[in-house]
């Protein structure tokens, strides 16, 4: 390959976005390197949409304290520079900001955010890799692919479960994005990159490490979850597995590292659990974890958050036990007392998370336990009145139109706060229709 020559002559080209402006490179004598994949990525187009992409998704600064709003200012300054380097395959990604995300069953889950430089770079040449390497990935693979979701997932297991396949390899690969192979990735994308340039730069970001505190730790494996970049890497390597269980005739479906395989029989299950993650871990060099890996029936099983009805004949989608834990764990921080805030303002915030909730979860089929958490739901927000209250409870109670009797047998119960928000008065004084008046939206579309 012939190396890169210094640009002779760089012109800057305005990308307006949205009412943003981004500068990109138009170069006369950009040399030819394979199919040009870099200039691609550098392309007006692209960039622009990479651009608004970044805005869209917001996000924290990286570890040089630049925000997103600072953003465009200094592309306009600096982008003709970062573009030589970038088309020469001199550019070098900053480490990452390591933060720990506490996790609903205790752990962290460590998130590596680049700066938004490096978010904008790695968003444009997703976009450019994702349209060349999407056709050629299994149809059960379902995470961060352009026109896919989790529901597909959810809904292409139910038919098998419902097809008779009724007992579950549910395999949990053990902290995944920390224990990626670089060398084995690499040699991935280079099947299908021969830009060296972007070889270069991918593997530039995948050793970039992170900044722990004050301290540089070097990455010798794992790709930081929190660039654009890295569901697509993740997608490239368990596309192995993907076309190996493909190969051996395995019905299953694949979301990210959330994998479940759909078999006939336990003993089967057994088999196929055992064989493929000895294949990982050979092939792959991944963890399948032990303990959080089973074979079991689908209604015993977790996945993306769903599970499934065990009785009768047809399985229908359920939301699981412990999506409603961290539904109440989330509702309970909104509306915690010691916030001392208005009605509207925990509503507002609260409307928020369950329009968000509803979304996804309302694409339960058994609406019950759903149902259950809106009661729940209102509750929560009467013991947040009754504590607002205080000693003006009877009087409150008596201006919603509660009986004399009955607001002072409320008010002056010896009950707490919690027994109390479920009783007739605070029932009365405070129906449904109060707070759907307030903006909070029911669970389930009546």
């Amino acid at each position: 390959m012939r190396p890169h020559k210094a640009p002779e002559k760089e012109q800057t080209l305005s990308l307006e976005t949205g009412g943003e402006v981004v500068a990109g490179s138009g170069r006369e004598d950009t040399p030819v390197v394979h199919d040009r994949l870099m200039e691609r990525v550098l392309e007006r187009d692209n960039l622009r949409r990479a651009f608004r992409q970044v805005k869209r998704n917001k996000g924290s600064a990286g570890i040089d304290g630049m925000t997103v709003d600072d953003l465009t200012a200094f592309v306009k300054q600096h982008w003709p520079s970062i573009a030589a380097q970038l088309l020469a395959g001199d550019y070098r990604p900053q480490p990452v900001r390591q933060v720990e995300i506490p996790k609903p069953k205790g752990g962290v889950r460590k998130l590596g955010i680049p700066t938004v430089l490096d978010r904008l770079i790695q968003q444009a040449l997703l976009q450019v890799l994702q349209a060349e390497w999407d056709g050629s990935f299994s149809h059960s693979s379902y995470g961060f692919r352009p026109g896919r979701s989790a529901h597909q997932a959810i809904h292409q297991a139910q038919r098998y479960i419902n097809k008779g396949y009724r007992w579950t390899v549910d395999m949990d690969l053990e902290k995944f994005f920390d224990r990626v192979n670089h060398d084995k990735l690499m040699t991935l994308v280079k099947r299908r990159v021969t830009d060296e340039r972007v070889l270069k730069l991918i593997n530039s970001y995948l050793k970039a490490g992170a900044l722990v505190g004050d301290v540089w730790a070097p990455a010798s494996e794992g790709t930081p979850q929190g660039g654009p970049l890295s569901p697509l890497l993740a997608n490239l390597l368990l596309d192995e597995l993907d076309k190996e269980l493909e190969r051996r005739g395995h019905r299953f479906v694949r979301y990210a590292d959330d994998c479940n395989i759909y078999v006939k029989s336990q003993r089967s299950g057994q088999r196929v659990l055992a064989s493929i993650t000895g294949y990982l871990r050979r092939r792959l060099k991944l963890v399948v974890n032990e303990e959080k890996s089973a074979v079991g029936r689908p209604w015993e099983r977790v996945f993306l958050g769903f599970t499934f009805t065990r009785r009768g004949g047809e399985k229908r989608r359920k939301v699981s036990e412990d999506a409603i834990r961290q539904f109440k764990y989330r509702v309970r921080k909104i509306t915690r007392r010691t916030r001392s805030r208005t009605m509207q303002t925990v509503i507002d915030e609260l409307a928020v998370y369950l329009r968000g909730w509803k979304g996804y979860y309302g694409f339960a089929q058994v609406k019950s336990p759903i149902q259950d958490l809106e009661k729940w739901v209102r509750r929560k927000l009467r013991c947040y009145h009754l504590k607002q209250w205080g000693r003006s409870g009877y009087r409150q109670l008596r201006k919603r139109g509660v009986s004399v009797r009955l607001a002072w047998n409320t008010a002056k119960s010896a009950h707490g706060p919690w027994r109390l928000s479920r009783s007739p008065g605070l029932a009365q004084a405070l129906p449904r229709q109060y707070f759907m008046s307030m903006g909070l939206p029911d669970l389930v579309d009546r």
